[in-house]
């Protein structure tokens, strides 16, 4: 999940400050303000729009060209 969370901030650009600022807003939002008070999985949906995917970590891991 960590990889794929990632993902979310390379996919909208990580040298784009205003638009790194606004991911690391609703990374801070879902899933530091939860504390584990929610299903992490709800989490990760509600701050990726979408279930995990293995994709990313086997591309960070260079499995996946």
């Amino acid at each position: 999940m960590s990889a794929d969370a990632f993902a979310q901030f390379e996919e909208k650009g990580v040298d784009k400050e205003e638009t790194l600022r606004t991911v690391g807003q609703k990374f801070r939002e879902t899933f530091l303000a939860c504390g584990g008070g929610r299903d992490p999985l709800q989490v990760f949906i509600d701050f990726r729009g979408r279930k995990p995917s293995t994709e990313p970590l086997l591309r960070h891991s260079g499995l996946l060209a």
